[in-house]
């Protein structure tokens, strides 16, 4: 997709109804006014959802690995087969492998097993497995009295050619005690497609005492970014820090309220050995592993350099539950105790749990604290009521008190029906049409100096005219839909000392199971099917660190259907963004500097480059990933200013473009 990029959210500051073809737009950009901006303007969030997180950025390749289950989704031997005509069996057993993890997999010779064959399981991964000459890091715990080796290897579902094997020393295996056999695969050569699968086999005559062995905790990673052990996958990991990302808001979502009081996204049970994480029932129709738990989160903001916006869980649940007024001291502990396991010194009781289990004894930096998620939502009045008469003020206290320097967010805003009290921000979650994200382009300009509000969830999602949820989304961002999330972002631009910064959501979709389609990035087991969306974009690319106050050299001007935002960049350049939205011809445009500024890019001969990105003709193009066909079309232009030091140029409908000046001339500076 789009090679200079980050998310398009969605905000509008103009009315639907004036985005016209109009006249010509004469912008004058003046060299004094304007605002300091947020250093985080733009970045990411993470919830488990549309298998994103197991089966997609976290790169272990077994699916169900460990067993886990919970109420809603008992343990079962989903994406797991016998080889050999072995006979495959989940048990509970008197002593599981940890706690965590009760059950395991009891693999047998069967009754039609040849002498001398090898028997064993073999896993489908998620919707298949990406093979190639790399090294592949696995383990496994097993269980039983065992002479002799086991072999792991990685072949094709199709035509059960195996690309690659190793031979697992099997002793010391023991009857009653576990352990854990660690291995390295390197396949002889590639696989022609990722419908693969990975095996586990041995001989049945090696089994000393009784006729079986357990299995529990089947491990396989590919290579990982920057090699993490437990880590994230390469190519995702790749093309999100190609958005230049500044945040992440970890966990994001309903997956930290879970479905039930009991069953939240708790932070202590997602830290430490792997075999010491029970899962969690996912809110989004599938188990989770949480093996991309509370640090491999910070592991993410480590290697690509984001600010964590950390998520505390708030006492409520996706069903209306919530803690009583007697009982939230014990909620408002657990998220202290969270943040001191993440910022405490080695000394701290928390601080103290991270150095060990990590060895991490330098602590992390936490500036940013969201309370809850979404606890205004409708459906749940009395839920809301109790967030803003105690939950919200007791946890606000408690910060204040033992880390009154970092930033508390509440999971209202103030267009929430909720007056948020100061220093404390909002979060802004609009998920809309076009036109009504285009509608909202103003809607900052109106927050007062005590509303700061985070943008942590937004995405247009219906075609105009459209609403509702239970089967009414659209299947992919499409482009007009993208043009008017980028109307909406500068309107946030436009007032971002007043913006902590935006995000779109969800950002990862696995295309073999999702339940949310607009996302920024779909993915597959073949990572040949890792596709940009639409509403990739190059706005986090160009970072605005002041903005500038703009007018237009004609009194009959209105916004729209151009929309625009300017200010003075990372490394001190000149940048004006702009979109078009529901134009009918394309807009000319002319960019003059005011006088004294400080590149004097009013001058003739001053120098600059003009990026746009247009789509096809249909408004409701998509990128996509079968096909491959990216419908987003970026031009990159040097425009040099005229005799009266103007930049000219023409944008066509439904466009997004920057145009970024260092104040160079022709011939040099």
């Amino acid at each position: 997709m789009v090679s200079t990029t980050t998310a398009v959210l969605a905000l509008v500051l103009g009315i639907a109804s004036q985005c016209r073809a109009g006249g010509p737009a004469d912008l004058v950009i003046h060299s004094r006014g304007g605002n300091v901006t947020t250093s985080i303007m733009y970045g990411l969030m993470h919830e488990d959802i549309n298998n994103s997180g197991d089966g997609g950025i976290y790169a272990e390749l077994i699916s169900n690995r460990a067993f886990q289950g919970s109420a809603e989704f008992p343990s079962s031997l989903e994406s797991w087969s016998a080889v050999n005509n072995a006979t495959l069996t989940l048990k509970k057993l008197n002593t599981p492998l940890s706690a965590a993890l009760p059950n395991s997999l009891n693999v047998a010779a069967g009754t039609g097993t040849k002498k001398g064959a090898k028997v064993g399981f073999a896993n489908a991964g998620y919707w298949g497995m990406d093979v190639r000459v790399q090294n592949y890091t696995g383990s496994f715990f097993v269980r039983g009295g065992f002479e002799g080796a086991f072999t792991a290897s990685l072949q094709s579902a199709i035509t059960g050619e195996v690309f690659g094997s190793v031979e697992v020393p099997g002793t010391q295996s023991v009857k009653d005690g576990w352990v854990q056999r660690n291995f390295t695969l390197v396949p002889r050569r590639a696989a022609g497609s990722s419908n693969n699968t990975f095996a586990v086999t041995f001989d049945a005559a090696g089994i000393r005492e009784g006729s079986s062995l357990d299995f529990n905790l089947i491990s396989l990673f590919p290579p990982t970014y920057k090699n993490r052990p437990n880590g994230m996958r390469i190519d995702i990991m790749e093309a999100l820090a190609k958005l230049n990302p500044k945040f992440l808001r970890l966990p994001g979502g309903n997956m930290l309220e879970g479905n039930t009081i009991d069953t939240y996204w708790k932070w202590n049970e997602t830290i430490g050995p792997l075999k010491n994480r029970p899962g969690m029932a996912g809110v989004w129709k599938y188990q989770l592993t949480t093996g991309m738990g509370l640090v491999e989160y910070m592991h993410w903001c480590d290697d690509l350099n984001l600010e964590p916006i950390v998520a505390v869980w708030a006492g409520l649940s996706l069903d209306g539950a919530y803690t009583p007024q007697s009982e939230i001291h014990t909620v408002v502990q657990y998220a202290l105790d969270e943040l001191e396991f993440l910022t405490g010194a080695a000394t701290t009781k928390w601080g103290g749990v991270r150095a060990s289990i990590l060895g991490h004894d330098r602590p992390w930096r936490v500036k940013y604290v969201e309370i809850g998620n979404e606890d205004w939502l409708a459906g749940r009045p009395t839920a809301f009521d109790s967030y803003k008469q105690y939950r919200f003020q007791a946890f606000q206290s408690a910060f204040a008190n033992k880390y009154p320097d970092i930033q508390i967010i509440a999971s209202p805003s103030v267009f929430d029906n909720m007056v948020i009290p100061a220093p404390a921000a909002g979060d802004y979650h609009p998920y809309l049409t076009p036109d009504e994200f285009v509608a909202q382009f103003s809607r900052f300009d109106r927050l007062g100096a005590g509303n700061l509000t985070f943008i942590g969830e937004a995405a247009t999602v219906h075609a105009n005219g459209g609403k509702g949820w239970d089967g009414n989304l659209m299947p992919n961002p499409w482009w007009a839909g993208s043009v008017a999330e980028a109307i909406f972002l500068l309107g946030a631009e436009r007032n971002s000392d007043r913006i902590i910064g935006a995000t779109y959501a969800p950002g990862l979709r696995n295309l073999n199971r999702w339940q949310w389609g607009m996302t920024l990035m779909q993915h597959a087991a073949d990572p040949a099917l890792t596709t940009l969306s639409t509403s990739w974009y190059l706005l986090g690319n160009h970072v605005i660190t002041k903005t500038l106050p703009v007018s237009h050299s004609s009194k009959a001007f209105s916004i729209g259907p151009l929309y625009y935002v300017a200010g003075t960049g990372e490394k001190g350049t000149s940048i004006v963004k702009l979109a078009v939205y529901n134009a009918t011809e394309p807009v000319q445009v002319s960019l003059q500097f005011e006088a004294g500024y400080r590149h004097d890019a009013k001058a003739k001969g001053a120098r600059g480059t003009l990026t746009v990105l247009t789509g096809p003709k249909d408004p409701y193009a998509v990128n996509d990933p079968f096909t491959r066909v990216n419908v987003v079309n970026e031009t990159i232009s040097k425009l040099t200013a005229d005799e009266k030091g103007l930049f000219k140029f023409s944008l066509p409908p439904l466009s997004v473009a920057v145009f970024e000046t260092g104040g160079e001339r022709e011939g040099g500076r």
